[in-house]
């Protein structure tokens, strides 16, 4: 990022997405309000609530095609056989009994 490019941020001139505002928020550890101070308090009230906290396994792409992948699978039986499996594997345990 060039400071050309920071100084249309500050003034206004490129926008920030949103999705690129909760990533500072995150990365920054702060509420996505913090961005909003000068609104009238009518308004930033609507936007404080914790900033939800994404940590770096869960958003690995690795992670999100394994729960996709998983919820594809359309037997129950299945799904909690590998469930168990991957909590033993992974060792937190798991009980591989059927008839649950």
């Amino acid at each position: 990022m060039t400071f050309q490019q920071i100084q249309k941020y500050e003034n206004g001139k490129n926008r920030v997405s949103a999705s690129r505002m909760f990533q500072l928020a995150h990365v920054l550890d702060i509420p996505i309000s913090f961005f909003f101070d000068d609104m009238p308090p009518e308004v930033s009230e609507l936007a404080t609530g914790p900033v939800p906290t994404i940590d770096q396994d869960t958003a690995r792409r690795e992670t999100l095609e394994l729960v996709r992948n998983y919820y594809k699978i359309s037997d129950p039986k299945i799904r909690r056989r590998l469930f168990a499996l991957t909590k033993s594997v992974g060792g937190i345990g798991g009980d591989l009994d059927d008839s649950k």
